[in-house]
């Protein structure tokens, strides 16, 4: 009887209108839903002591804010309560889906001629990284982007990034030149001493097979760095 009467009370007729994000985006428009509206669509249920809505606030507090959240691993999620291996993963997945569109360049080839060019299309994906990434842009003769390929993950160092596996990409596409770009997950896009000698081992190995080395583009909590606006390319 006491667990019925608790389901009662959180039936959507006794949920205020303000928790109740579904009816709200049909009304008003995804847009105008706060994050823990959203997110209380995508979570469907609470539980007996609180509303979907009640939840993702508990979510969102729990770990900061939305871009905490999205960071968080599968064994953070399940470890709270309401938040089940199905819940955990759907989370997930969304998340997953929104990093990959942010990172979607546009149906028209897009030329990159500047390094603001290369921070606008590859920060919203390598941001929110909490280990270092090493992606290789490749260009054509017009310098629109025709592959990308992530070459390592961890700390970046010369003997592990080495040239060969930089320009056997570049090979294999045609590449006419090549960006190279890592993260730094403390958010500072300061380069360090082995960001300087791997960009110039990449820069004069680019010159032997002919396939330049445009920039190489460190990316920062919202920030980022060129290495060829630095004089090291």
């Amino acid at each position: 009887m006491l667990r019925q009467a608790a389901c009662n009370k959180f039936r959507v007729k006794n949920v205020p209108s303000y928790e109740r994000p579904r009816e709200r985006l049909l009304s008003n428009g995804a847009f105008a839903l706060a994050d823990a509206e959203l997110l209380a669509i995508l979570l469907r249920t609470g539980t007996e002591q609180e509303t979907a809505f009640q939840l993702a606030q508990r979510l969102l507090a729990t770990f900061q804010d939305l871009r905490g959240l999205a960071q968080a691993s599968h064994e953070e999620l399940i470890g709270l309560r309401g938040i089940g291996p199905v819940k955990a993963a759907e989370l997930q997945a969304a998340f997953e889906l929104g990093r990959r569109l942010s990172g979607m360049t546009r149906s028209k080839p897009r030329s990159i001629r500047l390094p603001q060019d290369v921070a606008e299309i590859m920060l919203p994906e390598m941001s929110h990284l909490t280990q270092e990434h090493f992606v290789c842009l490749f260009l054509n003769t017009k310098n629109h982007i025709i592959g990308k390929q992530t070459i390592f993950v961890g700390s970046l160092d010369s003997s592990i990034v080495h040239p060969r596996e930089v320009f056997k990409e570049a090979i294999k596409r045609s590449s006419a030149a090549v960006i190279c770009l890592h993260n730094h997950p403390s958010g500072d896009p300061t380069p360090s001493r082995e960001d300087i000698q791997v960009t110039q081992t990449l820069r004069q190995a680019g010159e032997i097979v002919g396939i330049p080395l445009l920039d190489h583009v460190i990316i920062g909590d919202g920030r980022f760095v060129s290495l060829k606006e630095q004089g090291y390319v």
